[in-house]
This record gives structure tokens, sequence and C-alpha cells, in this order.
């Protein structure tokens, strides 16, 4: 008996010791899977190496505040679990969600190249865990790296392009139509949970900020699409019931 419990114990050492391990191999940036997402698959392995040499890791809770509208950022953040919104404060006081930024992207590549105040706040709407990797760093290989800076170029640019969406939605569609959108985007980039229901959990004041109206607005057109049989409500999350539906409301 004795015997068998030495073995378990010796067993259990040993997958300790490979889990820490493989832990260690995750963590470093040119085995990390999650840069295939970004401008840092560009960077050559010597430069990865470098990288992750110097980053430090964090964890992030749900709500917390992983920078402020204003803040001097000293390097960039890279997404490797969770997901976050990026706010901007209205001249009324109410907070404008411009994205929800997933994992495998990074959070404050813009004002690292313009070497300005952060423009918008990132709050995480789940668990996160990032990476942060110095400014100087980052500065360096877009000197010496072409590949990455043009990438890095081209993931602003696309973020450009749909900040100029946004402002065509907010003025030619209905709100109801802006929140079918909302629904539908959430549903195809996220995903959803076996039970259905969206597997990213938005109050209702959030879905309010994503379309630019009030939030009683909001809870309004949901108990209007619950109506017609487009979502179905299980506490707080949403499930979709007819996607064409939503496609095709006005």
């Amino acid at each position: 008996m004795i015997y068998v419990m030495f073995i378990k114990y010796e067993i259990w050492l040993l997958l300790r010791k490979f889990t820490i391990l493989l832990i260690i191999i995750m963590s470093k940036c040119e085995q990390c899977i999650v840069k295939q997402f970004n401008s840092l698959k560009t960077l050559s392995q010597e430069e990865l190496v470098r990288i992750s040499a110097c980053k430090t890791s964090r964890i992030v809770k749900k709500g917390e505040v992983i920078f402020e509208e204003g803040d001097t950022l000293k390097g960039i953040y890279c997404i490797k679990e969770g997901i976050c919104k990026l706010t901007k404060l209205s001249s009324n006081g109410k907070d404008q969600i411009i994205k929800l930024v997933v994992k495998g992207e990074l959070l404050g590549q813009r004002s690292t190249v313009s070497d300005e105040c952060v423009n918008l706040s990132a709050v995480a709407l789940n668990d996160m865990e990032l990476c942060f990797i110095p400014k100087n760093e980052i500065l360096n290989d877009l000197l010496k790296n072409t590949n990455f800076t043009f990438d890095l170029l081209k993931e602003m640019a696309i973020d450009l392009k749909e900040a100029d969406d946004i402002i065509v939605n907010m003025a030619q569609k209905s709100v109801r139509q802006r929140l079918a959108e909302t629904l539908i985007y959430i549903n195809d980039s996220f995903g959803t949970k076996p039970d259905g229901t969206l597997s990213v959990l938005l109050s209702r004041e959030d879905f309010a900020n994503i379309i630019g109206t009030a939030t009683e607005s909001t809870i309004r057109v949901l108990s209007q699409f619950k109506k017609e049989d487009l979502i179905a409500t299980i506490g707080k999350q949403i499930k979709i019931i007819d996607l064409d539906g939503l496609k095709r409301v006005e």
C-alpha cells in the first residue's frame, strides 16, 4: 500500500514538473500561438526571443481597467486570453464602446507609434491574461523590420475603416438595425455557449453604449425582438432564435 502511494506521488511530481515546463515554454513569445493573430507574426525568431526576455505577464479581472483615456502607455499589450472593450468618453459623460478586442489582438500600438497619450479606455469584459511589451522594444523592431512596420500599419488602417463604418451606421441606420447588427456580430465573432446563449455577456448598458442610444431604448428594442421571436433571454443572457430574421430588421 505504501509502495503504491509512493508511485502515485512520483507520478504526481512528474506531471507537476511537466506542467510547469509546458507553462514556461508557452510563455515564450516565439512559442506562443497567439502571435499568429497579430503583427508579432512578422518578427524573426531572434526578435521574438529578445521580446520574450523583457515582456511581463499580467492577470486582469473582469471589470478591471487596463488603461484609461489620457494615460501615457509605456508599451503595448498582447491579449493572451479574454476580451476587453475599448471606450471613448463623450461630452455628456457617457462611454461609447468603440470596439471589442479579443485574444490575439494588440492594445496601445497607435499611441506607441504616435507617441501620444492613449485616446481610449480599455476595460476587461471577463478575466484576462495580458503580456506587456516595453515601448522601446517595439520601436526598435519598427525601425529595423519593414514587414513588422507594414503589418502594424495595416492593422491600424483596418481600425480606421471600422471607425468610418461606425460613423456611417450611427448616422444612417435605426436603433433596431444597429442592435440587430451588434447581436449578429457577437454571434459570428465569438460564438455561443452550449445552451445557445451568446458567449460574450454584455450588460444592457454596454449594448446601448455600442449602438449609441439610451439604455431604456436598448431594453425596449430587445423586448420587441423577443416578441417577434428573433431572440430569447435567460436572465441577462441572450439567445438568438432567428438569425436570418435579425438580418432583415429595418
